[in-house]
């Protein structure tokens, strides 16, 4: 529970729905140090994220379905301002978003058109998309049939990636805690997807851009009702967890403008209202970019690192939403802040120490200066220490370990 002394009472509620994820925790902690007032839902009361006390209550429901949207329904009534949702995954904004209307009495909701959400979330279609109006993305095939793998194995230049059309799959995420996999040759491709095609209906399969975790580029942005963006933040990967296709583990905020435009030029092109994210990769051969993929309607695991660059990403989103005035530190000054999500930086830098291409002077270098962290909070330590018990735990599994393989299925 939260220490209520911190809260004021008199702004409206934020509904922070997957607190039970990295995002889910990172948006309550950046929300209640500005003493809003945290509803939190989360589907399992064991995760790290539920042993914070910056919510003034937890509730439990599936946030992987529509369950969570009966638990909205039911608390709305209780509320005595209009609340601001803000869903931490991929699931619960497809699903506040198929809902808007019956929601809509009790909650502010930050979304574009539903056609747009499917559009931008789903890789088929936004591949598709990107292809119809000349986006720079990687060569890409959408593989339905072991016919449509052979063809791309034959016409596709190696190494590839092989990734499903939406992260949250249950299936995938069931089997496998890795967001692609990467492979070499032909043969491969085809052996991973006659592994991994049971997990989702279609797969997609794109050729794999050339250049360090570093080439990793992010925009996190905000566009108001009217698709103007309020605010933007541009950062880069410095490691990540797992290796290869992992998640951001160590990141620093940079200026790069063709990043920054192609974010801004492809949100306002669909009409975006709400928050978005997009990544890039800059390939060393030609010095050019391409969009890897978009994330919208939530906050990212990288949105903390605005805040701790003096940029209020995620409090303007709720002060435009709620018609406050905005915030003033909006702007990106480009001071060299980091990111860090200690536990898995760890974990990838004894990798990288291990395959002989981090020093110990490197890692110092990498990680020195002024930083946030993903979990750990003076204040609020539970998460982090949850987080550490869980992944303790997690490496005792063999049949955990295995689903974090990056090396094999």
């Amino acid at each position: 529970m939260a220490r209520s002394d911190l809260l004021d009472d008199k702004a409206p509620h934020a509904i922070v729905i997957g607190l039970d994820s990295l995002v889910g925790i990172q948006a309550a902690h950046i929300l209640a140090r500005h003493r809003i007032p945290i509803i939190a839902i989360a589907k399992d009361p064991k995760h790290y994220g539920c042993w914070t006390r910056v919510c003034q209550s937890i509730l439990f429901a599936d946030t992987g379905s529509e369950e969570f949207v009966q638990l909205l329904d039911e608390q709305g009534p209780k509320l005595k301002k209009k609340a601001v949702l803000i869903p931490c995954t991929d699931m619960t904004v497809l699903h506040i978003s198929r809902n808007r209307e019956r929601l809509s009495q009790w909650y502010h909701i930050s979304l574009p058109s539903h056609d747009v959400v499917e559009m931008l979330m789903n890789k088929v279609s936004f591949y598709t998309y990107a292809q119809k109006h000349g986006l720079p993305i990687p060569a890409t095939r959408f593989v339905n049939s072991l016919e449509d793998a052979e063809r791309a194995a034959r016409e596709l230049t190696f190494p590839c990636v092989i990734k499903p059309p939406i992260s949250a799959i249950p299936a995938w995420e069931q089997n496998s805690k890795l967001k692609a996999y990467k492979v070499s040759t032909g043969a491969e491709l085809l052996d991973v997807y006659e592994r991994s095609r049971v997990w989702a209906e279609n797969l997609i399969i794109q050729e794999w851009i050339v250049g360090p975790d570093s080439n990793l580029y992010s925009c996190n942005c905000y566009l108001d009702e009217h698709s103007q963006p309020l605010v933007t933040f541009v950062a880069r990967k410095l490691r990540q967890w797992p290796p290869v296709t992992g998640e951001s583990c160590l990141g620093e905020e940079c200026r790069n403008d063709v990043v920054l435009d192609e974010t801004i030029g492809l949100f306002q092109s669909v009409g975006l209202r709400g928050l978005g994210y997009v990544e890039m990769k800059q390939d060393v051969r030609s010095g050019n970019h391409f969009i890897l993929e978009p994330n919208i309607g939530r906050p990212t695991g990288r949105s903390a690192i605005a805040e701790a660059g003096r940029v209020e990403l995620l409090y303007t989103m709720y002060c435009d939403t709620v018609g406050w005035p905005l915030p003033e530190t909006r702007q990106q000054h480009y001071g060299n802040v980091k990111w860090m999500a200690m536990r898995r930086d760890v974990q990838s830098a004894l990798y990288h120490w291990r395959e002989g291409d981090l020093t110990l002077k490197g890692w110092w270098q990498s990680v020195r200066g002024r930083k946030a962290y993903a979990l750990f909070s003076w204040s609020d330590p539970g998460p982090f220490c949850g987080d550490l018990v869980r992944g303790f735990r997690l490496y005792l599994v063999p049949e955990e370990r295995s689903k974090r393989n990056f090396r094999d299925l």
